[in-house]
C-alpha cells in the first residue's frame, strides 16, 4: 500500500526517546550498584530526603549510555521523568540538571576504588569472559588517548602531545572485545609514563579478579621503562613493549642487523625487510627496592627502502627501525603481529570519545571529570556487554559476520529503541513493533539481562 503524503501531528501516547535504557537499569540493579553507593556521604550535609549518591551516579550512567554525557541534557527527559525513574530504579525521584551537577561535584573522586571494584564485579556477575588470543593469552592493552578540550578553562586542561589543549587519560582494555578494566584522568601535559607504574600494578590486580588465564600486556614506546618490565615480571605477566631507542645510535643498529639477520625479505624491488631477534640485559628494581637483572629478548623489524613504490629512487636509503621487548617464545613475526594488533585499542578510544561523546568533559572541576571518566568505564562495559550478546545471539540484522558490535550501533539500535508505553492494572507495558528489524534482538536482551 502506498500513500500520497505524510501528515504530521502530535499525540498524547507515551513514546520515550530511549526505551532501551531499561536494560541499563536492570543490569545495574542486578549488580547492586545503587545499593553499594546509596550510603555514600558527601562533605555537604543535606536532609535525608535528598536523592542519594547511588541514584545520582546511576542517572549519569544512563546519560552516558545514551551518548549524552552532559548535565543540562537531562532536561530533555523531564517530560518522561516517571519512565526513566522506573527504568533506572530511582526510588527517590529524577534529579534536575542543577542537582546532578552539584552532587557530582560533591562526590568527585572519593569513590574511585569502589567504582573500580564494582566494575570487576559487574563483569564477573554477568559471566563476561574476555576472549583470548590464538596463543591462549588474554590481551591487556594500555594506552594514553588525548581528549580535546580546547577553548575551555577547565581545571587540568593543558597542552597535549597532539598539540591541542585537553586531557591525556590512560586507558586499559582487556580481551579482544576491549572491556575497560581501568582508567585514569590525567592533565594534558603529564608524560605518559608519569604515574604508570602505580596504574600498572593496580590494573594487574584488577585483571586477576576477572580472569585466571595468562595476561599479555602491550605498551607503546612511551611506556618503555625498566620499572614497567619489572612490575610485569614480578606479576607473572607476559609483555610486548615497543622499544624507545632514545639516544641509541640507529645507524649502528642498522649495521648490526644487516650483519646478523638471516630472515631477509624483499616484498618489492627497492624494499627489504629484516626480521629477527637479539638479547640485551635489562636492570630493574622491585617494589621493595631489590635490584634485579634479566637477559631480555628484543625482536626487531628493519625496513630499508631504496626507492618509492612508484619507482622513484632515493639519494640515501630510508631506514625504519621497530624493536620490541618481550618474554614470549613465539616466532619473530608473531611477536610483530601481536604488537600491530595493539593498534586496535585506537578503535576503542574512538568509540568512547566519538560514539559516547566523552571527549569534552562536562565539568570545570578535575575531580568531577575524573568521576565522569570512571562512570564512563561502567557505561562503556554495559554497552559492550549488550553488543556482544547480540553477536552471540546471532539475531541482529547484519550484512556480514562480526566479532564485535560498535558502541554507536548499540546506542542507535538498542538504547534508542522505539516503543510505546501503556499503563494497565498497575503495570507498565512497553510495546514494540514486530516490523522493527531489531525487535527479536531486543527481546533476547530483555530475556538475558532483565528477566528475574
Amino acid at each position: 500500500m502506498s500513500f500520497d503524503k505524510i501528515i504530521y501531528r502530535l499525540t498524547d501516547k507515551r513514546i520515550p526517546a530511549a526505551t532501551g535504557i531499561g536494560l541499563v537499569g536492570e543490569i545495574l540493579e542486578r549488580a547492586g550498584f545503587q545499593e553499594q553507593f546509596s550510603n555514600v556521604r558527601s562533605e555537604n550535609k543535606r536532609s535525608r530526603k535528598q536523592i542519594d549518591c547511588g541514584a545520582i551516579m546511576t542517572t549519569f550512567i544512563g546519560l552516558l549510555c545514551m551518548g549524552k554525557p552532559d548535565f543540562d541534557v537531562i532536561a530533555e527527559f523531564q517530560n518522561d521523568a516517571a519512565y526513566y525513574q522506573t527504568a533506572l530504579h530511582l526510588t527517590k525521584g529524577f534529579p534536575s540538571s542543577a542537582t546532578l551537577r552539584q552532587r557530582m561535584d560533591e562526590i568527585g573522586k572519593t569513590q574511585r576504588e569502589e567504582i573500580l571494584g564494582f566494575n570487576t564485579h559487574l563483569l564477573k556477575s554477568n559471566h563476561v569472559e574476555p576472549t583470548a588470543l590464538k596463543n591462549g593469552m588474554i590481551p591487556l592493552d594500555m594506552d594514553v588517548t588525548p581528549m580535546d578540550n580546547s577553548n575551555t578553562k577547565k581545571e587540568g586542561v593543558s597542552f597535549t602531545y597532539k598539540k591541542f589543549m585537553g586531557y591525556a587519560p590512560m586507558m586499559a582494555y582487556i580481551g579482544k572485545e576491549g572491556y575497560l578494566v581501568n582508567t585514569e584522568l590525567r592533565e594534558g601535559k603529564q608524560h605518559c609514563q608519569s604515574g604508570t607504574p602505580e596504574f600498572l600494578r593496580q590494573t594487574m590486580d584488577l585483571c586477576r579478579k576477572i580472569t585466571d588465564k595468562p595476561v599479555l600486556v602491550r605498551l607503546d614506546s612511551g611506556n618503555d621503562a625498566a620499572e614497567n618490565v619489572g612490575i610485569l615480571l614480578e606479576n607473572g605477566a607476559y609483555y610486548v613493549i615497543k622499544r624507545n631507542l632514545r639516544k641509541e645510535d640507529r645507524n649502528e643498529w642498522a649495521e648490526n642487523i644487516r650483519s646478523w639477520c638471516k630472515d631477509i625479505r624483499e616484498p618489492r624491488e627497492g624494499k627489504k625487510v629484516y626480521v629477527g631477534s637479539t638479547f640485551k640485559d635489562l636492570f630493574y628494581a622491585t617494589e621493595d627496592g631489590e635490584q634485579k637483572s634479566i637477559c631480555n629478548r628484543i625482536v626487531y623489524e628493519m625496513i630499508e627502502r631504496d626507492s618509492s613504490p612508484d619507482g622513484q629512487f632515493f639519494l640515501e636509503p630510508e631506514i625504519e627501525l621497530n624493536m620490541f621487548w618481550t618474554n614470549l617464545g613465539e616466532s619473530d613475526q608473531e611477536i610483530i603481529d601481536l604488537y600491530h594488533a595493539h593498534g586496535e585499542c585506537e578503535q576503542f578510544h574512538s568509540e568512547i570519545k566519538t560514539d559516547m561523546g566523552v571527549e569534552r568533559l562536562p565539568s570545570g572541576k578535575f575531580d568531577t571529570n575524573e568521576l565522569v571518566l570512571e562512570l564512563t568505564m561502567i557505561a562503556y562495559n554495559i554497552l559492550r556487554m549488550l553488543g556482544q550478546e547480540t553477536v552471540h545471539q546471532g539475531k541482529a540484522p547484519s550484512k556480514r559476520i562480526v566479532a564485535r558490535k560498535r558502541i554507536r550501533t548499540v546506542i542507535q539500535n538498542i538504547i534508542h529503541f522505539a516503543g510505546q508505553l501503556t499503563k494497565h492494572a498497575r503495570q507498565l507495558f512497553l510495546s514494540i513493533s514486530r516490523s522493527n528489524a531489531w525487535a527479536n534482538t531486543f527481546l533476547g536482551l530483555v530475556q538475558r539481562f532483565a528477566a528475574c
